[in-house]
């Protein structure tokens, strides 16, 4: 029998090695189109900038530091990244799979070591999840660390569907009509927290990362991702709705674009409008 393969089956395989890498590049230039117009729309990089990527080790922001090493090799303006990797202290967070894709990258990085996950435990309250405090304190240590470095900018891989997740977790459990904003200025002017990836779909990003092959590696914490966080009941609705109704995460985050003060009870809206009652 022969050891090699028919032409037709080579010729087979190389069409599909094609197809691959059409659609491999597709879903790029798809990803990289949004985040391009969430850029230009919401000014979010400017020239000089020294960008401080935040990577978890999670698909979103591997993703986002692989679309602005895209973006800055063809932007008219100049702009510089570094790659910040926060271990929080969780056991079994493993660091060392992060930084070697930062070096494969040729990314310039910095890793931090900053073990508040016992301060976290201590002070959490029986019954409740250790995501906004953990929160608080790792945007605390980012803060600090941007100014250390240098950096102008914050960049966040936060996608579509966190921004209406948290639209839908602060109207429903917070009293609240609010999301989270592309751009962000701190409360102490010190720093500038950027979005670019708001108007990439999830489904996208779970798409691309499989392409890659990212090195996935999870926070550690114990109560990430539990089905029965606020969180995760929000993500199975809204996926259920736009199931049901395809289209619905689409025109949610239309809503965001198309806010309408006049027609809301909150009376500093009035005011600032010029209407009185």
């Amino acid at each position: 029998m022969s050891d090699f393969l028919p032409v037709e089956a080579v010729a087979e395989c190389a069409l599909r090695s094609r197809d691959r890498r059409r659609h491999a590049g597709k879903l790029e230039r798809t990803i990289v189109k949004e985040v391009g117009q969430a850029v230009g729309e919401f000014d979010l990089i400017a020239a000089g900038d020294r960008i401080m990527v935040c990577i978890s080790g999670g698909k979103d922001s591997y993703a986002l530091l692989d679309v602005l090493m895209l973006l800055r090799q063809r932007s008219p303006v100049p702009f510089e990244l570094i790659a910040v990797n926060v271990d929080q202290g969780w056991p079994g967070y493993q660091t060392d799979i992060i930084a070697k894709h930062l070096q494969e990258r040729g990314v310039p990085y910095e890793m931090v070591d900053e073990s508040f996950a016992e301060i976290v435990a201590d002070k959490l309250a029986p019954g409740a999840t250790p995501c906004s405090l953990c929160s608080r304190l790792r945007r605390g240590v980012l803060y600090n660390l941007a100014v250390r470095l240098g950096c102008t900018k914050i960049a966040l891989g936060h996608h579509m569907e966190d921004l209406l997740e948290t639209l839908v977790l602060n109207l429903l459990f917070s009293g609240r009509l609010a999301s989270m904003p592309a751009k962000l200025h701190s409360d102490d002017g010190r720093n500038t927290v950027i979005r670019p990836m708001v108007y990439v779909p999830e489904a996208l990003l779970v798409e691309y990362a499989e392409q890659q092959q990212f090195p996935i590696v999870s926070c550690g914490c114990p109560s990430c991702g539990l089905p029965e966080q606020k969180r995760q009941v929000v993500k199975r609705l809204l996926a259920e709705l736009d199931n049901a109704n395809p289209g619905v995460k689409t025109h949610m985050l239309a809503a965001l674009k198309n806010v309408k003060p006049s027609h809301l009870l909150d009376l500093s809206l009035q005011v600032s409008a010029g209407r009185t009652f």
